[in-house]
């Protein structure tokens, strides 16, 4: 009989799952399992993971996202942080949803070993806390730009309460648009 190597918590947005994950420690080090299908097949809703991205962030308080792709590009993200830590942050943007255009944030850091489990239909960013940031992304759909759209992270109507002020921030980033009664979701 095999023990989990992975604790899971609900989040304030029901779909939205934190994992902590279980290393075991010796003189040596640890092993850590990143991740099991068997273990979390239900927070991937049975789909197989089909990309595995790495991003580095070199300052402290850059901003990245907020991202996410259409169907039938929609991808459920398994992020985590390898080193440094970030203020991650998913926003519900599934139209019908009780909590849609709510966010939620968890501080995901290479001491605390969290990820999170994004569903299809949330846009995700994060802002380093710390310079040389890297970040691991399990996703179940592959990266197709011509299906990718974003949320503006500085909208109002969202109110992202980034916890330190944004040193850097891409063009594209904070060239999307911000939402009105014109928004359309998947303009």
């Amino acid at each position: 009989m095999s023990t989990s190597r992975f604790n899971i918590f609900k989040t304030t947005i029901d779909a939205l799952k934190l994992v902590q994950r279980k290393p075991i420690f010796d003189k040596r080090g640890f092993f850590e399992r990143l991740y099991c299908f068997e273990e979390l097949k239900d927070l991937v809703n049975g789909k197989n993971i089909i990309q595995i991205n790495r991003s580095y962030t070199k300052l402290t308080g850059t901003v990245r996202g907020m991202h996410l792709q259409k169907p039938p590009y929609a991808e459920i993200k398994m992020v985590l942080c390898l080193k440094g830590k970030v203020f991650d942050v998913a926003v519900d943007f599934r139209e019908g949803s009780p909590t849609f255009l709510k966010y939620h944030a968890e501080i995901l850091s290479e001491d605390n070993n969290y990820m999170l489990i994004i569903p299809e239909g949330f846009a995700h960013g994060f802002q380093t806390l710390e310079d040389n940031c890297e970040i691991l992304y399990f996703t179940t759909a592959q990266y197709n730009s011509e299906f990718e759209i974003g949320l503006n992270p500085m909208d109002p109507i969202l109110n992202i309460k980034w916890p330190i002020k944004i040193s850097v921030i891409s063009e594209k980033d904070k060239s999307f648009p911000f939402i009105d009664n014109n928004f359309s979701k998947f303009a």
